[in-house]
């Protein structure tokens, strides 16, 4: 389930899709790569997500066209593109270094386009007050229920601090999702847990996440942990609060008897 970091090629560059195992059969996903001047049509077909991870650049779909920049996934809010399955769209890079998270599915919904910023997310430090502070990550959660009915996918991203936890408590959900991770410095790792199984992952690895799989996750000491996940809604059962094991929520209780 865990994809190593790919080397890094100009233009789309896919990472995941139907091929990839039962976590990604039901979503594409990969990274698209311009430099300044070059631009890339994202064609009508599947619901798309189109996540800023770095660079400036112009967004156009419809009659509109929107410049945007982000400096750093860990410092910077998120820009994001969603799109419906019959809009195309058009990115033209301002700078060298665009990056674009892409992600897609089947959605016969028919939906307006919406471009969100950093102040159309939801942003928290969750964990605090918890845990001895031992498991405070920022989450940024883009599309969600109820604001995004409309959407077949759930999509976020969990900064976890240096040395800490994310993802916790363990918890699982019967929806695929996928990580894919950045590293501060960049040649950090962390560790991906799927039920029992330990992951080694670094700056640029993809896990996908099986229905019904256990995933929480930690960043080494001296690395914060960077990663979007996006889970796909199932027909019939969408994404809602995840089922957490029951025998490690106690840690949740901010009055909780921790060692020492």
């Amino acid at each position: 389930m865990l994809l190593r970091s790919q080397k890094p090629v100009p233009g789309y560059q896919q990472i995941g899709g139907p091929g990839s195992g039962p976590a990604a059969r039901l979503m594409d996903f990969g990274i698209l790569r311009l430099r300044a001047g070059e631009t890339w049509r994202f064609a009508p077909g599947q619901e798309r997500a189109l996540l800023v991870l770095s660079g400036e650049m112009e967004l156009s779909w419809g009659q509109r066209s929107v410049t945007v920049s982000r400096r750093s996934v860990f410092d910077d809010g998120p820009w994001c593109l969603s799109l419906p399955s019959d809009v195309e769209a058009t990115a033209r890079a301002a700078t060298d270094d665009v990056e674009i998270s892409v992600h897609a599915t089947e959605n016969a919904r028919s939906f307006a386009p919406r471009l969100y910023g950093p102040a159309d997310c939801r942003m928290e430090e969750r964990g605090k007050g918890t845990m001895r502070e031992t498991s405070t990550r920022i989450i940024r959660t883009i599309l969600e229920d109820p604001g995004a009915a409309h959407s077949n996918l759930v999509l976020g991203e969990v900064v976890t601090f240096p040395g800490k936890w994310s993802s916790y408590p363990p918890h699982h959900h019967p929806q695929p999702e996928i990580y894919y991770y950045r590293f501060q410095p960049a040649h950090g790792f962390g560790f991906a847990m799927l039920g029992d199984e330990a992951l080694v992952v670094r700056n640029g690895d993809t896990v996908f996440i099986p229905p019904g799989a256990v995933h929480p996750q930690a960043a080494a000491p001296g690395y914060a942990m960077y990663y979007v996940w996006v889970i796909r809604h199932l027909d019939g059962n969408r994404y809602g609060t995840p089922t957490f094991v029951p025998e490690h929520t106690w840690v949740t209780d901010p009055n909780a008897k921790i060692w020492p």
